[in-house]
């Protein structure tokens, strides 16, 4: 490339450059142009609306300024549920045997998967049930290893408790006799 065409490269590149800054700067302004006259018709007349504004961004925060008084924004106290001594205390139910299977047990019992013995089954479940309740909860909490399969401890589902466990073994257990 010679000189002359690097110059006319520079000027060509330079111009368009150039237009771009003034496309930016001309959003820019037309950009700050809107805000004000949306802000002087909408807002800073309208007292309703400025209601509204604050009341939207109440529960977001407020400002508090050091060495004033900022009592305004202490906390509300929380309102105090009726107090009725005849209406009962509504505790969650916990959940039945068969929710349980339903949730954690019917994906292997459900299909026999790993040696698991179907609900249902009679003949896969007497001798497990002729061992014992204690037995069934032993190797349905902590796991078990046998001849014709494996079942991991609590079924795979560590966040249940021995009680929801003991509840889906006898639910198993009632329906497969």
């Amino acid at each position: 490339m010679s000189a002359e065409e690097d110059r006319k490269f520079f000027d060509v590149f330079m111009v368009v450059l150039g237009s771009l800054v003034a496309v930016a700067v001309g959003i820019y302004a037309l950009a700050q142009v809107v805000q004000a006259r949306t802000q002087e018709e909408y807002i800073k007349e309208d007292a309703a609306v400025q209601a509204q504004v604050a009341q939207r961004i109440a529960p977001v925060g407020q400002v508090a300024v050091k060495g004033k008084d900022n009592s305004h924004l202490a906390a509300a106290e929380p309102a105090s549920p009726p107090q009725n001594e005849s209406a009962p205390i509504q505790v969650a139910e916990a959940p039945s045997g068969q929710d349980i299977y339903q949730q954690a047990c019917a994906a292997c019992h459900g299909a026999g998967v790993a040696g698991a013995p179907k609900l249902g089954d009679a003949a896969a479940w007497s001798d497990r049930i002729a061992q014992g309740d204690d037995v069934l909860y032993e190797h349905a909490i902590n796991g078990y290893q046998g001849s014709a399969g494996y079942m991991p401890a609590k079924g795979g589902r560590a966040d249940l408790s021995d009680e929801a466990v003991k509840a889906a073994v006898q639910y198993l257990v009632e329906n497969s006799k």
